[in-house]
């Protein structure tokens, strides 16, 4: 990490003033950065986050750009344009929450204007910065893995639905249900354990089972729960994805479903293959060899448990302090999980596989 004088020369701003916002807010203070202001539309947010983090907040924009270095976007998605494009503008430096944005076209508009802005763009995907994510990953960039031939990735709960009513239900606000919510941090993760290569074809089929229903019965919710509220966007999804160096993804992803909630990865190698939980943080190694006699080994890695939130932060604060695009979580990434998400939604409408590319 930097010297904390460094890291204090910083000044982040927020955009949208939420529980997200106040995550990166607190871990970007414990590493020493200034929190140097927050923009909501809302009053009361406004007014909280003033009092809490002891900071001035604006509902102009470029007031709040002209006094900060970097700005924090956790916006419903279909506002993550206008403000990531308006502080590449200022110059500023940009850790987005995921996903891109709401729509493809919304996606590239922001890759466009980063690829001539002085700032840059980095996507908030925090499991990237898992530790057991980053062993696995580099194994694989090591080759011990051999070459990597299929990714088995899921995101499932068992109830689920985000405060049914509220943004994250609306299509024209959120761009998509679970999907755009969940699925986008699986769809990269996907592709990142697999070194990124390019998809080329998806086939898909989304559903809306629960959240529609007048009786959704749950146990617990993150966020109200509006009852039959506004809701019209997928709750499941099962999308298999080709990619153009041979490499397949098969991706399950539910906010609500009728099976045990996870969180797993497998990787396919032709050497060996890894095994990752998120919800326990376990990673292991599959390998079969003949020395001695014919026989399977499984080996367990045991890794820290940093929270990856904070990884993220520091990361993006490194690099902002070194002048440096970021080599992590990049806008060309988030646009390639944005092609995929597309992809899996025109291929549910139209019943068959989609080109991506």
């Amino acid at each position: 990490m930097a010297p904390e004088s460094e890291v204090g020369d910083v000044s982040v701003g927020f955009v949208g003033l939420g529980n997200i916002a106040r995550l990166h807010a607190d871990e970007m203070s414990a590493f020493g950065a200034t929190i140097g202001g927050g923009l909501d539309v809302d009053q009361a947010a406004r007014e909280s986050f003033a009092r809490d983090y002891g900071v001035a907040t604006f509902t102009d924009r470029e007031e709040l750009f002209d006094v900060v270095d970097a700005i924090v976007v956790t916006t419903p998605n279909a506002y993550h344009e206008e403000y990531v494009v308006d502080a590449l503008d200022a110059g500023l430096d940009v850790l987005v929450e995921k996903p891109l944005a709401h729509t493809l076209d919304s996606a590239q508009r922001i890759a466009d204007a980063a690829a001539t802005s002085d700032g840059f763009v980095m996507i908030g995907f925090h499991n990237r910065f898992r530790e057991p994510v980053q062993v696995a990953a580099e194994y694989r960039s090591r080759g011990e893995l051999g070459d990597v031939t299929h990714v088995e990735a899921d995101y499932v709960r068992r109830r689920g639905v985000p405060g049914r009513g509220s943004w994250f239900t609306r299509k024209e606000v959120a761009g998509g249900g679970a999907v755009v919510d969940i699925g986008t941090h699986v769809i990269d993760l996907a592709l990142y354990l697999a070194g990124y290569p390019e998809v080329i074809e998806v086939s898909a089929t989304t559903r809306d089972e629960f959240g529609p229903a007048a009786e959704y019965t749950y146990l617990d919710m993150w966020g109200q729960d509006y009852g039959a509220g506004e809701f019209n966007v997928d709750d499941s999804a099962s999308a298999f994805v080709r990619c153009a160096n041979g490499t397949t993804l098969s991706i399950e992803v539910a906010w609500a479903t009728n099976r045990p909630p996870s969180q797993q990865y497998f990787v396919r190698g032709t050497e060996a293959g890894a095994g990752l939980d998120l919800n326990d943080g376990s990673l292991e190694f599959y390998e079969t060899s003949p020395v001695g006699s014919p026989h399977h080994r499984t080996t367990e890695i045991t890794t820290n448990n940093t929270d990856p939130h904070q990884r993220e932060e520091r990361y993006f604060l490194e690099c902002i302090i070194g002048q440096q695009s970021p080599t992590m979580n990049t806008v060309s990434q988030g646009l390639e999980v944005q092609r995929v998400m597309d992809g899996i939604y025109r291929s549910s409408e139209k019943g068959s596989s989609v080109r991506i590319k």
